[in-house]
């Protein structure tokens, strides 16, 4: 299920103060809505897939575990780094060939920062770290760039920075906003910023930032510029003109960067490039389960009752699949444009297979079953 926080302070109460920086954005306040946890990357290593396993939440026996298909293989393999509790979460992020896979625990059983994990070896071998504050809880709240360079959202929407993954896991952050001065820049009052739900970096490793906004039909994607955030986001079509907006995704790609948006009800595409914005047509919304990124642009995303809608890329449209295997934790991209599906049902995880669109192989079919073992009750 999407979750969703009822925001406590309208636009105007969360940057009183700012003196001359302008006056607050007017209008009704917004129920925040951030994309869950479960979701799927694709690096140069391979493809990622995260997703909780396990029992009651709120008994603490739910298990979050990170699976990898390596770049080539045709099977998945259980990579969660050892002797963390993950009961909070994970969230991971990888940039080009040569950068390593950063992967955080949210905390849990009372901790207050968040264990860092890097792995070059798809998983093999994991060098331990730490960000000595609360990641957020969204899929997007780690990045890592092209070269190296890490961002990590915090749980109160700062962002912090670090010039290397392997500087990011040996603890060496520093910070370079907050949400209160986010909010406060020229770009940030005019959408009437509320919440930061992604970072990423875009192209010559610009870090971004994105998140909700209450000023209707403005895309909250902002670019730190020498020190000075600019607004970067797209231009929304007329029929979403009267929509608040969300972004609950955001990943940089070799041409430049792709947003997964909620407009209103509905949800669409946005691919940067050398010659601006290209925003998808809209597809109805729904409860959103999981979402992620994958090759050349492409995004998916698993809504409620097995639904699930994947776009290949840069003007693409949106495609329905076929519905889901029942337990369907997350999605990943399969081989030659198809789709994996991993379905959770308490230890077992069963992958389910989808041909790409032009073959004839259009419904899911099993390729493999491994039990992940899971020490119920080892996290009270």
């Amino acid at each position: 299920m999407i979750r969703r926080a009822v925001l406590a302070l309208a636009c105007a109460g969360l940057i009183a103060g700012c003196g001359s920086t302008g006056s607050a954005v007017s209008g009704p306040s917004l129920q925040v809505v951030t994309a869950p946890l479960s979701t799927s990357l694709v690096t140069a290593q391979g493809s990622w897939a995260i997703a909780v396993m396990g029992g009651s939440a709120a008994a603490e026996n739910n298990f979050w575990q990170l699976f990898v298909r390596p770049a080539g293989a045709t099977r998945w393999s259980l990579v969660t780094p050892p002797a963390v509790a993950d009961n909070g979460g994970l969230v991971a992020a990888g940039g080009a060939a040569g950068t390593p896979l950063l992967v955080g625990f949210r905390p849990s059983q009372g901790l207050t920062f968040s264990p860092l994990a890097a792995s070059t070896d798809t998983g093999k071998n994991w060098s331990p770290g730490l960000l000595d504050a609360d990641l957020a809880d969204v899929p997007d709240a780690l990045a890592v760039g092209p070269t190296g360079e890490a961002l990590a959202l915090l749980g109160d929407g700062s962002i912090e920075t670090a010039a290397t993954a392997a500087a990011a896991a040996a603890g060496q952050w520093s910070q370079l906003t907050t949400l209160r001065a986010l909010a406060a820049s020229a770009p940030g009052r005019a959408c009437g910023l509320v919440a930061v739900n992604a970072v990423s970096f875009g192209l010559n490793e610009t870090p971004m930032a994105a998140g909700s906004c209450v000023r209707r039909g403005v895309a909250g994607i902002f670019a730190d510029s020498g020190g000075a955030w600019q607004a970067a986001g797209p231009a929304l079509p007329a029929g979403l003109g009267g929509d608040q907006v969300q972004v609950l995704g955001l990943a940089g790609t070799p041409r430049g960067t792709v947003a997964l948006l909620l407009a209103g009800t509905h949800l669409v595409a946005a691919w940067s490039g050398a010659a601006g914005w290209t925003v998808s047509a809209p597809v109805a919304a729904g409860a959103v389960a999981a979402s992620g990124f994958g090759p050349a642009g492409s995004v998916w995303v698993l809504l409620g009752g097995g639904r699930a809608e994947a776009i290949s890329g840069t003007g693409g449209s949106w495609r329905a699949l076929p519905a889901v295997p029942a337990g369907t934790e997350t999605i990943a991209p399969g081989p030659g444009g198809g789709y994996d599906a991993l379905a959770v049902a308490r230890s077992r995880l069963t992958v389910w297979q989808l041909g790409p669109a032009a073959t004839a192989w259009a419904s899911w079919v099993r390729v493999q079953v491994m039990t992940v073992p899971i020490e119920y009750g080892s996290s009270s």
